[in-house]
């Protein structure tokens, strides 16, 4: 058992075994009116100071995210996408705002083949292969056209004055210069990050980066994707080492962002909204807790052998039907409403064995067999990276919002003080399977497949309980599923429920992943009985939240992070 740990939500006295204190005293986490939680906290003041000023939810989201830009440089910015929740304060309706990257239009289903063989992942990231069209900028602009308050250009400011002046250089960002030598060989990265760092009293600047954000608030998104921006982007992918991108003017100034609906479903008493395709997010969310709700987790211990064996067991199960039928919209038909339906879970359930686990997991087909014994799930290719935030402004309007440049640091392509994604490798390399074109494959003006899932939980009563969110690439998907349950099951605060011990499973060709140096790690020869390929590792979440309490708010922020949660 995990001690220290309050069943009724309310403070620990004792932190996690393995897992770093919170950044701040729980007292700090509480609002009345509105907060704030990011994973770093210039840009969490930024997004305060601006709902302190009359602002709303979606003002703050821009400007907490140019912030972002610059405070998170190597997670996401501009030169990537993303995906966002919004939640009307008033009507209740829930919007998702696609800003997922796009392949360009001449981009083949062989991308990333050498022949008969699949690129090296370390080959293809830094290639202008794997950048896609950015879609951040434009996605944030048509959300706040349609829900924001103050001017598109005042919440631009915030972030030019720090890349102009200067900060001391977060922590997290020292620890990944100090610990990755690939940054020491490219110049885009060794001239900016690696010789700041260096300094004897670190600052991190960047008045490029203030320059193009002062060009972006004043002229909107097309100097982006028309003007002289677009340009130096789609120049800099051309040139790239190796291999050079057949990204064009033209896919640039051909971006459209997307609104959609969210994928919704219940679990216990709740509802759960998260990400439709081209996320997978939302979808494996909702199957792991639609399998899990046939089980009382609420009896097990949190983070037990047990309880740790029932999700990654309904993980392993998700993450076959992912791979199986999740891709762009635009391009695949996901039967979204079918595999999250309850008597299709239900059925799924009953594979999972309380105390062996499963020899294979294959994906099922709704209203069909439960399992395809002829189908294959490959192992793929997998970066980490990426950042959440979230916000609650005093009329209850609500963002949740994933983003990302994809791996550390993106495609290590530097234009115009920014970075260029490498959202493209989140395709499969390998486009065919038994002679058939998988659901993710490259393909023209595609999008890949994602994994980030922010999701909204509401109570009976259709008030919000819960808003999270993670970064982590496709463990996302597993370190919210951990959150939730721990706050829906265990009752955990969303402090406590994000501080517990990660573990979890990415399906076939991956093992089961328990955090190095905490109790979870203490359960790997009994998992191991139980038939799992077990690995004990540093998982490095990022997941932030948002809680209801009698008298407002609660916020929890990652430890492994930077970040805080903050309001008034």
């Amino acid at each position: 058992m995990l001690t220290g740990f309050s069943l009724q939500g309310c403070a620990s006295t004792t932190e996690p075994q393995g897992v770093p204190p919170a950044n701040q005293p729980p007292k700090q986490q509480t609002a009345r009116e509105f907060m704030v939680t990011a994973a770093n906290p210039r840009a969490v003041e930024v997004g305060v100071e601006v709902l302190r000023s009359g602002g709303n939810a979606m003002d703050a989201a821009v400007a907490v995210q140019m912030a972002l830009t610059f405070a998170e440089a190597p997670e996401t910015g501009i030169g990537g996408g993303g995906f966002m929740l919004y939640r009307d304060g008033k009507s209740g309706e829930i919007t998702m705002y696609d800003g997922r990257e796009k392949a360009p239009a001449d981009a083949e289903k062989d991308r990333f083949m050498l022949w008969r063989w699949s690129m090296p992942l370390w080959a293809a990231v830094p290639s202008g292969l794997s950048v896609g069209v950015p879609g951040l900028v434009a996605m944030m602009h048509d959300a706040h056209s349609d829900h924001g308050t103050q001017p598109w250009a005042e919440l631009f400011e915030p972030a030019i004055a720090m890349a102009e002046n200067g900060i001391p250089m977060p922590r997290r960002l020292q620890r990944q210069i100090e610990n990755d030598w690939t940054l020491r060989l490219l110049g885009d990265t060794d001239d900016y990050f690696v010789e700041q760092w260096e300094e004897d009293d670190p600052q991190l600047r960047n008045p490029e980066l203030a320059n193009t954000l002062r060009e972006i608030a004043e002229q909107g998104p097309d100097v982006f994707y028309k003007g002289h921006i677009a340009e130096d982007i789609v120049a800099a992918a051309q040139s790239r080492w190796l291999w050079g991108s057949d990204l064009t003017l033209e896919d640039m100034s051909n971006y459209q962002p997307e609104t959609r609906e969210p994928v919704c479903g219940d679990y216990r008493q709740w509802t759960l909204c998260g990400l439709a395709p081209p996320s997978s997010g939302g979808i494996a969310v909702l199957q792991i807790l639609g399998m899990l709700e046939q089980y009382d987790m609420s009896a097990l211990e949190p983070v037990s052998a047990e309880s740790i064996h029932l999700i990654a067991e309904a993980s392993r199960l998700a993450f076959a039907d992912r791979f199986n039928y999740v891709g762009d919209p635009a391009f695949v038909d996901v039967p979204s409403d079918a595999l999250i339906a309850e008597r299709y879970l239900d059925r799924r359930s009953r594979l999972i064995q309380t105390d062996v686990a499963m020899a294979e997991a294959k994906p099922g087909q709704p209203g069909g067999p439960v399992y395809l014994e002829d189908e294959t799930v490959p192992e793929e290719k997998e970066t980490t990276g990426t950042s959440h935030f979230n916000i609650v402004d005093r009329e209850g309007n609500m963002v949740v919002m994933t983003s990302s440049i994809e791996a550390p640091f993106g495609s290590r392509n530097r234009v115009d003080g920014f970075f260029l994604n490498n959202q493209l490798t989140d395709f499969t390399f390998r486009p065919f399977y038994d002679g058939e074109l998988i659901p993710n494959a490259v393909e023209p003006g595609k999008r890949p497949r994602s994994s980030m899932a922010p999701i909204i939980v509401m109570n009976p009563e259709g008030e919000v309980e819960l808003i999270v969110g993670s970064r982590g690439g496709s463990r996302i998907i597993g370190y919210v599923v951990k959150a939730l349950v721990g706050v829906l099951d265990w009752n955990l605060s969303i402090q406590e429920a994000i501080a517990l011990p990660n573990f979890l499973h990415r399906g076939e060709g991956k093992p089961l992943e328990l955090e190095a140096g905490t109790a979870a790690a203490s359960h790997a020869d009994a998992l191991r009985d139980m038939g799992h390929d077990v690995q004990v590792l540093r998982l490095e979440s990022g997941i932030h939240g948002i809680q209801r309490t009698r008298d407002g708010w609660r916020g929890g922020a990652d430890p492994r992070m930077d970040g805080i949660a903050l309001g008034d």
